[in-house]
């Protein structure tokens, strides 16, 4: 079948996370039916964000600028460092606006399977910036998955190596709203593990 005049469009759409074929064609007929509101701007967007967007030198964040806003942030606290994998991380923990200090971001985790080692990630600019300045505080925040305890585990390593620091992760358990008898084993044992006391009334 000889393809259609606008394939070239979905498929590249479709090649985005989250987007299937059938996601794509919706989105190509509304940006093709809907060019000067739509599909003009978004290039314009795109354009323009592909041309000024930089890698932070110091946190490794996507900004416009580089130092980037987080980092030039002077009402931001230097006292505590919140290392993440991704960039993704990073935004989701902005959400909430419940962290105001810092931030390092490893650009993925140690993975035996997908031959990510320790040279693959900023675990070298990690340890140079607090070497240079030592925080009060590292909170390991890696996702609870085995790729993720193994670097939590790695890093604790390597930054107790250069200084007594005070290391935290994230605690993991019982999500809030949840029932235990529809939660896995593993929840339920590391929520068991992470328990917090609880104030006497």
């Amino acid at each position: 079948m000889r393809e259609g005049p606008f394939d070239s469009l979905i498929k590249a759409l479709a090649r985005l996370p989250g987007l299937g074929p059938r996601s794509a064609r919706r989105i190509a007929l509304h940006l093709l039916t809907n060019k000067d509101k739509a599909m003009e701007p978004l290039m314009l967007a795109l354009a323009q964000t592909a041309e000024n967007t930089q890698i932070c030198a110091i946190c490794g964040n996507l900004d416009l600028s580089s130092p980037c806003r987080i980092c030039q942030d002077t009402k931001r606290a230097q006292s505590v460092l919140c290392v993440v994998s991704s960039i993704a991380d990073l935004w989701a923990i902005e959400r909430t606006g419940a962290y105001r200090d810092q931030y390092h971001i490893l650009g993925g985790v140690l993975s035996a399977l997908d031959g990510k080692g320790p040279e693959d990630l900023n675990i070298n600019t990690l340890l140079e910036r607090i070497r240079k300045n030592p925080p009060g505080e590292i909170i390991l925040a890696l996702s609870a998955t085995v790729d993720g305890q193994a670097t939590a585990h790695y890093l604790t390593d390597r930054i107790e190596a250069i200084a007594p620091l005070k290391i935290t992760r994230l605690a993991h358990g019982v999500p809030i709203g949840g029932e235990l008898d529809y939660l896995d084993d593993g929840t339920i044992t590391t929520a068991l593990k992470s328990r917090a006391a609880q104030r006497s009334l």
